[in-house]
């Protein structure tokens, strides 16, 4: 932008003309040109256009007019695909036709002419290449060469904790949640990384860092989902929840899942936690009671709450919308806003009656909130989104929410003129968590009434993002009786699949008891899930793509590296770990080895679970490169200083392997307890350190050796492709 100015400025007010008037844009703009030439991608921000293309167009569209036609051609390319989008188009007209031009040369006329900063000091200090390695310094290089001469002693014991986990003085003592996945469905893999896979591996590494960790989840078994599916099963909403609970808990099951419990809302705990909360707001005049507008299916006889009734969004047009939420733009809804209203149990048109309903009054509870919510974002980790969704609920103002629903298959409301009521699922659901921990121990108070004690992760997918981060802290806060609120909310972007979304009704993509019919293992799933976790912006499941990290990263890289290191010492060694000699290049691949488990604990501290996969991909190649250029299979056949160079490189190799088999078990806990047998490693040496220290010393013996993984074919994946791809 500051280059861009200064050619407007060179233009409209100096007069410059052609090349002259776009030379501090020239750098830059070879920039971009190489970028988008070698990342191929279609925008600047990655596959999809974003403000930062809508921006850049403008700027753009004065330099490609004026530079020479063979020139920039990328460039032009996205020139041209950004034109065709209305909002850019709209933005580029507003500050580029002749008119626009005029005004804009009088503002500038009246602003100093712009100073650009821009050129780099000269330096006789070579210049680091983008995606280069960082120089390591001579300090970095002893500290790794002592750290891994200190072996596995230096290692701290692994924590076992007690039956139930409950928190430990003088412990980090982490809570983890899960968003409770709905009981009337089945979750298909965006639901699945969302939610549980993406809590999972933030527990597992939680515990491997020797923190007191209790991981609970269940499924939300009321409101108005669960009454509709039992009408479309023709079962009771009972056998519905029993039904799918029973089908959520061995998919989480086979997808390795390390839940510490794993229960359900409809039981007696969830009553009576509910009610005491419900209370106590009623006590502290938390609860306001008004009469409200409501359809009512006169053929039913019924008040049609929520997804009894279906209609067109009239925010965004949608035909299938719901009564509280259209699941195409995201944006809540009251019921009698939807135009064209159904009945979905018998399709009637409803009316419009009034009700009475109690509110939580979430106005009256704002200064409460915001001051928990600033110290919550400035000690905890925060998802930029969840920050922003929160941000702008409040921006737009509170508003009283009701908490009553007119069904009959929820918590009771326990109110003389609301016991035909029930809580309505969004006040009633999160509560879930505290009866489930309550049906774990009778001391599940030792985790919910403990905010000096206990750090508390929610993890969920943006669009829960409101009522963890406003409506059940309300609810807590008002309710006054030192719950542990949440510290960390974590919240994903959405998985698409291939060019569209999942669709259960229509057989589109693969759902969680579908996964395991495909022949493709369990981790397989995770680690292309975890892969391609939407942290920053939503991402697309795709069968090319999953066949291409499998075998490319998967097979060619880290497997590779593995059985290659854990081969070498069984084939040349006789399944000894030989002795290590080492020279400054092993100990500069130790500090840089260390370096990258030092980046990938960074991240996973700040849940950051994406990127921190790809350290442990970075490792795996520095291992494989390693073996390439010090050739252990031929320095095997040489004179004695030739094998004990190999012998050095072959044990440095599967220390490597045996630290990575540590890293991996957050995200593939099949594959890490493989390689442990393999490499026979020691079951004291699984923790996690930020040292890369030898834990397979000299004389340590490995086990058989085999390969992980397995390559998946072209015509494998597109059967796959056509399967899941609608009508199944």
């Amino acid at each position: 932008q500051p280059a861009a100015s200064a050619a407007l400025y060179a233009q409209l007010v100096h007069g410059k003309k052609g090349l002259e008037a776009v030379e501090a844009l020239g750098k830059l703009l070879a920039h971009i040109e190489q970028n988008l030439s070698r990342r191929g991608t279609a925008y600047l921000a990655g596959g999809e256009h974003s403000l930062c293309s809508c921006g850049c167009k403008n700027h753009a569209a004065l330099c490609l007019s004026l530079a020479p036609q063979g020139e920039l051609q990328v460039l032009r390319t996205w020139f041209q695909s950004m034109t065709l989008s209305e909002a850019c188009r709209k933005a580029a007209d507003s500050v580029l036709m002749p008119k626009a031009l005029l005004e804009f040369k009088s503002y500038l006329q009246k602003q100093p002419p712009p100073c650009l900063a821009m050129e780099r000091a000269t330096s006789n200090e070579p210049e680091e290449e983008e995606g280069s390695e960082p120089a390591l310094t001579e300090e970095e290089i002893t500290a790794a060469a002592d750290a891994w001469g200190r072996g596995a002693a230096a290692l701290p014991k692994p924590w076992q904790p007690q039956k139930p986990v409950l928190p430990v003085e003088g412990m980090r003592n982490i809570l983890i949640t899960s968003a409770l996945p709905y009981v009337n469905n089945v979750p298909h893999l965006g639901n699945i990384i969302g939610c549980v896979l993406s809590a999972d591996t933030f527990a597992r590494y939680c515990r491997l860092r020797n923190w007191n960790t209790l991981y609970v989840c269940g499924t939300d078994e009321y409101g108005t989902a669960t009454e509709t599916k039992a009408v479309e099963e023709g079962l009771t909403p009972q056998e519905i929840c029993n039904k799918y609970n029973a089908i959520h808990a061995d998919i989480y099951r086979w997808f390795n899942i390390s839940f510490d419990f794993f229960g359900r809302t409809t039981t007696p705990y969830q009553t009576m936690i509910a009610q005491d909360i419900f209370q106590r707001l009623l006590a502290r005049g938390f609860l306001l009671q008004d009469t409200m507008e409501q359809l009512r299916c006169e053929d039913c006889q019924r008040f049609l709450a929520d997804r009894f009734v279906e209609g067109t969004c009239p925010f965004c047009s949608y035909k299938e919308a719901r009564g509280d939420q259209c699941d195409k733009c995201g944006k809540l809804i009251n019921a009698v806003e939807l135009k064209n209203p159904q009945c979905k149990l018998c399709r009637g048109i409803p009316v419009v009656k009034p009700t009475q309903h109690l509110f939580l009054d979430l106005p009256k509870l704002q200064e409460q909130l915001e001051p928990w919510l600033e110290q919550s974002w400035a000690t905890g980790d925060w998802t930029a989104n969840a920050r922003y969704i929160t941000r702008s609920w409040i921006r737009d103002g509170l508003k009283p929410r009701c908490i009553t629903r007119d069904l009959k298959w929820g918590t009771p409301v326990p109110l003389d003129g609301f016991r035909d009521k029930v809580f309505y699922v969004w006040f009633d659901a999160p509560i879930g968590y505290l009866s489930i921990t309550a049906n774990y121990t009778d001391q599940w108070e030792r985790w919910w009434k403990n905010p000096q004690q206990v750090e508390l992760y929610n993890f969920m997918a943006k669009d829960n993002v409101p009522f963890h981060s406003v409506i059940f802290p309300c609810s807590l806060l008002g309710a006054d009786d030192n719950y542990t609120l949440v510290n960390h909310l974590i919240a994903t972007e959405y998985l698409n699949y291939e060019d569209g979304k999942f669709s259960k009704s229509r057989g589109v993509g693969v759902f969680g008891d579908m996964a395991k019919d495909t022949g493709i293992p369990a981790d397989i799933w995770r680690f292309y899930l975890l892969y391609l976790r939407p942290e920053g912006q939503d991402s697309a499941f795709s069968w090319s793509d999953l066949m291409l990290k499998n075998n490319s990263e998967l097979l060619n890289n880290l497997g590779n590296f593995i059985n290659r290191a854990g081969m070498f010492v069984c084939k040349f060694f006789g399944g000894t770990v030989p002795n290590m000699v080492l020279t400054p290049d092993d100990k500069r691949l130790l500090a840089r080895v260390t370096l990258e488990l030092r980046q990938y604990h960074q991240l996973l501290e700040k849940v950051r679970i994406r990127d921190a996969l790809r350290c442990i991909l970075n490792i795996s190649r520095h291992g494989n490169q390693y073996i390439q250029v010090n050739e252990p299979w031929k320095r095997i056949k040489g004179d004695e200083k030739d094998r004990q160079r190999a012998g050095t490189v072959t044990g440095v190799a599967v220390n490597i392997a045996s630290m990575l088999a540590i890293m991996l078990q957050p995200y593939m806990p099949a594959v890490s307890l493989a390689i442990q047998r393999q490499l026979c490693i020691p079951p004291d040496c699984f923790v996690l350190s930020h040292d890369f220290t030898c834990t397979l010393p000299p004389g340590h013996c490995v086990g058989t050796v085999s390969p992980l993984f397995q390559k998946l074919e072209n015509d494998q994946v597109e059967a796959l492709r056509k399967r899941f791809g609608g009508g199944q």
